[in-house]
């Protein structure tokens, strides 16, 4: 399949069984089942928080909370790609900035080199990626010591992610639709796309063609049975992507829309400016369930636009492309301005 762009590669030769504790968040001991972290500075800006559940993912919680917070603020969930950390989209995603804000809390898990070698979330893997399974439990631990923390609105928790993050979110919008009022997928995969590092690989470069109710169905199958309110959903993608291929984003509209029981022509277009084109598509009711967010000649990464005007944010970087401030663009999309 060729190399893989570092910012989506993960370890063909994965770790299995019982998981070694991670070194990079700081003094590790198991304790019985638990995984307990000695005291350490936290990276500027965010906070650790151990001791938020099983832990069956062997993840690392980071919060970020702004100061008076309302009791019933929302809460988004923030998943970094392969090579990054939870500090590292904490700095350049620009999510802080739109806490701030709309005033809500953030919570950015963190993976590590002991559970895949790229420290990539393991989107592609059965066991870590379905409900009460692995890192998509560690996740929804997160959220809800979060919640315990922060008093949040647990009709308004979000996700969101960037490439294996991306794919990840997807599936934990699957696994969790009970859990999460909307999501946003950037650079990332259909839900249930793999099931392992092979068909990863191929789902990055050349997705299956599947039609909507087979795309659908794996949502479907994933989610608690007889769910029938779903998360709204906002698909991000750029066009010259050549680790994540645009056709990914077809396929995730594809999928997505058909889980709303709507159709794959747009209500409505509409031009944001930084080479982007947004498709929306809107519910029975006539809100917008599905948005899909085509940025042209943008490579593989996230969208971001620095700068101090309310619709800019973050910071350029690796895999932190300088178009258009998704992160804005999103939080309205999830009503969190309000509006």
């Amino acid at each position: 399949m060729g190399q893989s762009h570092p910012a989506f590669r993960f370890s063909r030769t994965l770790v299995r069984g019982i998981r070694r504790p991670a070194t990079a968040a700081g003094a590790l001991a198991l304790t019985g089942s638990l995984l307990v972290i000695s005291p350490q500075a936290s990276a500027a800006g965010l906070t650790q928080v151990t001791g938020f559940g099983t832990n069956p993912g062997n993840l690392s919680m980071y919060t970020y909370a702004p100061d008076a917070l309302p009791d019933d603020a929302p809460l988004v969930v923030a998943l970094h790609g392969c090579t990054q950390s939870a500090n590292d989209y904490y700095a350049h995603s620009g999510w802080p900035k739109f806490a701030d804000t709309y005033e809500f809390a953030l919570v950015l898990p963190q993976t590590s080199s002991a559970n895949n070698a790229n420290s990539c979330f393991n989107w592609f893997e059965p066991g870590d990626s379905g409900r009460g399974r692995g890192e998509a439990l560690s996740i929804k631990q997160m959220v809800d010591k979060a919640v315990s923390l922060y008093g949040g609105d647990t009709r308004r928790i979000y996700i969101t992610g960037l490439s294996a993050g991306g794919a990840m979110t997807a599936n934990m919008l699957a696994a969790y639709p009970d859990a999460f009022a909307g999501g946003a997928i950037n650079s990332g995969l259909p839900t249930r796309c793999a099931s392992d590092v092979a068909t990863a690989y191929t789902c990055m470069y050349v997705p299956p063609d599947k039609s909507p109710a087979q795309w659908g169905d794996l949502v479907r199958s994933a989610a608690p049975a007889g769910t029938t309110s779903w998360p709204r959903v906002a698909i991000w993608q750029g066009t010259a992507d050549t680790t994540v291929k645009p056709a990914n984003a077809t396929e995730l509209r594809d999928q997505w829309t058909n889980v709303w029981g709507i159709g794959q022509t747009p209500s409505r277009t509409e031009n944001l400016g930084g080479g982007t084109t947004l498709s929306v598509f809107d519910d029975a009711s006539g809100r917008s369930a599905v948005e899909v967010y085509s940025v042209s000649g943008m490579g593989h990464g996230l969208a971001v636009a620095p700068g101090s005007d309310a619709q800019q944010c973050g910071s350029a970087g690796t895999y932190y492309r300088d178009t258009i401030c998704s992160s804005y663009h999103t939080a309205r999309f999830w009503g969190l301005d309000g509006n």
